[in-house]
């Protein structure tokens, strides 16, 4: 499977922006989907997941409320949805592929259950 993430940028704090991840060569619609970040000297943390069937989603308590993910099974795309960005938010963000069989639910936040990555896409929040 191959992913890549896009739609990163420079946007000024309070501002929004829309993250889109791209997956080819898998059965995209049985994989669950995820976006991790990742800022200079520090580890790859969560942000959110969404399950295969796209009914489900989960999000760090540091984006809840302010984040969305959603999925399109026909076009193979994960988006992430970005609301009220604060400095914070800066950072390396990956898109992450979860193929069967499905996770559970205590372990959807660590790496080591993603076996596809992307590329990433930076995110800048300026204040």
């Amino acid at each position: 499977v191959q992913l890549q993430a896009f739609g990163g940028g420079l946007v000024q704090v309070g501002g929004s922006l829309r993250l889109s991840c791209a997956a080819s060569g898998g059965d995209f619609r049985n994989y669950g989907m995820a976006w991790f970040r990742q800022s200079p000297g520090k580890e790859r943390d969560f942000v959110a997941a969404i399950r295969s069937g796209g009914g489900t989603t989960h999000f760090s308590d540091s984006v809840k409320g302010r984040f969305t993910i959603s999925r399109d099974n026909a076009k193979n795309m994960v988006y992430l949805q970005m609301n009220s960005l604060k400095p914070e938010d800066t950072g390396v963000y990956y898109c992450a592929a979860d193929p069967p069989p499905r996770t559970i639910l205590s372990a959807i936040t660590y790496t080591r259950m993603y076996d596809f990555w992307g590329q990433g896409t930076q995110v800048t929040v300026s204040s």
